[in-house]
């Protein structure tokens, strides 16, 4: 291996200084250069004392002319941040065949701004819960997360995170979330540029500014009574709601019974409206869990209702498994609140 942990290293391209932090593959290492951490190829990079025995160095002795001193000191170039980053980076191995392959993916956060944040972050595959951590980013710096087997790809990986100002902010939101999902023709698609054009990660943004605080605009009701609305008090809302069920059977003939001379599609809609309907009162109710009701079929109406439980933030985890009432024609949602 050409280079080591913690060799001082120079970058070719622009010529700054850094020093080898972690080994990636035989082909990547990861650097540190001023601070910040980022993965490069060795071909990018050469040792500082390379440079110095094989480029020249020239000195040019100029005259200083009284007239050519600046009277003024030019003005200093305000930084701008580039946003918080989702940064992913593809490690390599090689299969039986000599064939370059991805064996997992490094997670990372890459922070651009000038404002440190707390973050909760939590990976979702297949809906379900398997990697949560919470954290600070400081300014002008990456962390490192975790690493993904790449083979997990295939079960629709969605990054799920929670950021607040780590020095509060009146006038900044009190938080700000924001999820990524990444779908496997659209990787491996990413992974084939990144080959292409011969670069070692590939991002996705997850703010480029901290969002300001929404103010409320606070409407008067006192009005809308006398003239015979009801208005009714928040903080009883739930008692006028429908009561929730703890399973809805969503077979048509239970819904409705004008369906026989109804299409496919407009059946699956309405079979859709009453799931919906179910799902929001168990969540305004705060149900630990919802039985679904969905049969077996063709499991069109099954694979409609699991895409949208995906991207559920109150779904904790679902599971469509033998159940003694409903054998396999059932899913079971538990909430998380």
């Amino acid at each position: 291996m050409k280079y080591q942990i913690g060799d001082k290293i120079i970058v070719l391209h622009s010529d700054e200084e850094g020093r080898v932090v972690e080994m990636i593959n035989d082909q990547m290492v990861m650097i540190e250069v001023r601070g910040v951490r980022f993965p490069a190829y060795m071909d990018q990079i050469d040792f500082p004392y390379f440079k110095m025995f094989t480029q020249k160095k020239t000195f040019e002795k100029k005259k200083l002319h009284i007239d050519q001193v600046k009277k003024e000191k030019p003005a200093m170039r305000s930084k701008t941040g580039a946003g918080v980053l989702l940064h992913l980076v593809p490690v390599f191995v090689t299969d039986v065949f000599d064939d370059e392959i991805v064996d997992r993916l490094k997670v990372y956060l890459i922070n651009h701004n000038e404002e440190a944040y707390s973050f909760s972050y939590n990976l979702l595959l297949s809906g379900n819960e398997t990697f949560q951590h919470q954290g600070i980013l400081d300014k002008q710096t990456d962390f490192y997360l975790h690493d993904i087997d790449f083979e997990d790809v295939s079960d629709g990986p969605a990054f799920s995170f929670e950021f607040s100002l780590q020095i509060p902010d009146k006038k900044k939101a009190p938080y700000y979330e924001r999820e990524i999902k990444l779908r496997g023709k659209q990787l491996f698609k990413k992974i084939e540029e990144l080959k292409e054009k011969n670069q070692p990660a590939f991002s996705y943004e997850l703010f480029l500014v901290y969002p300001d605080k929404t103010i409320e605009e606070k409407v008067d009701l006192s009005n809308l009574g006398n003239v015979g609305f009801r208005i009714i008090d928040a903080s009883r809302f739930k008692e006028t709601l429908p009561p929730p069920r703890t399973a809805v059977d969503l077979h048509i003939e239970k819904i409705t019974d004008q369906w026989e001379s109804l299409p496919s599609s407009e059946i699956l809609m309405i079979q859709l409206n009453e799931f919906e309907k179910y799902y929001n009162l168990s969540v305004a109710h705060h149900q630990p869990s919802l039985i679904v009701v969905h049969g077996i079929g063709e499991g069109i109406l099954r694979e409609e209702i699991h895409q949208m439980l995906k991207s559920r933030k109150e779904v904790k985890s679902f599971v469509n498994q033998y159940h003694h009432l409903y054998g396999y024609g059932a899913t079971e949602i538990f909430f998380t609140y």
